[in-house]
């Protein structure tokens, strides 16, 4: 979707970035492990065709995808934003004749940020995201049904089992928005910043001027 295309999100560990050019190669690294292809049910790219992929994410109008940056990181200037990238999430409209529905996928690629905390804030921050600014109404999320760690966390933002895939030995976990989501889930919504990608990528970058030799 071109709607995040210059949003930026800032939470208190992450910052959520739209899916650019700059950040294919670094993604296309991680889409070459085997075990994230199967968390993802994904199957392999070369990286001309991840570039389409990710020039598709950005004009499809049924997908909004963010890279998930490792805030502490991202706020040292010198570090390119390449190198602050953990992960990814996605909005996916699957439904043409339901626009108020999504499927949201969040994906923790660098083993070491897993279990930290962040897909939970992640998911909060999307979330918060899909509701007020894409008019998102249900969310469901597909699960392996091994993922434990993953199902209760859903669990806790109010989502309850839909179906169970024998076949694909994944659970659909679905919530419908209502007023007690936004009170135990959102609260005052002082948990999330939104602001100019563009400008702000720009500032940081002035910000760290290498030394001429």
């Amino acid at each position: 979707m071109r709607i995040n295309e210059d949003t930026l999100l800032e939470g208190e560990k992450v910052v959520l970035v739209p899916y650019n050019a700059e950040h294919v190669p670094r993604y296309h690294q991680w889409m070459c492990s085997p075990d994230l292809q199967k968390l993802t049910a994904s199957e392999p790219l070369t990286l001309e065709q991840e570039y389409d992929m990710q020039t598709s994410w950005r004009e499809d109008d049924d997908k909004c995808t963010f890279i998930i940056l490792d805030k502490q990181k991202w706020a040292d200037a010198s570090v390119p934003e390449q190198e602050c990238m953990v992960g990814d999430v996605n909005i996916f409209l699957t439904d043409p004749s339901d626009p108020s529905l999504a499927e949201l996928e969040i994906m923790i690629a660098v083993p070491c940020y897993r279990g930290k905390g962040i897909g939970k804030e992640v998911t909060r921050m999307m979330m918060c995201y899909g509701i007020h600014k894409l008019g998102i109404r249900k969310f469901e999320v597909k699960i392996g049904l091994d993922n434990k760690i993953s199902i209760a966390m859903f669990k806790k933002f109010h989502f309850k089992e839909l179906s169970i895939s024998e076949v694909f030995q994944e659970v659909t976990l679905g919530v419908t928005v209502n007023e007690a989501l936004h009170k135990h889930v959102f609260g005052n919504m002082d948990f999330m910043l939104q602001r100019e990608y563009g400008k702000t990528r720009d500032s940081r970058q002035a910000t760290f001027t290498p030394l001429s030799l």
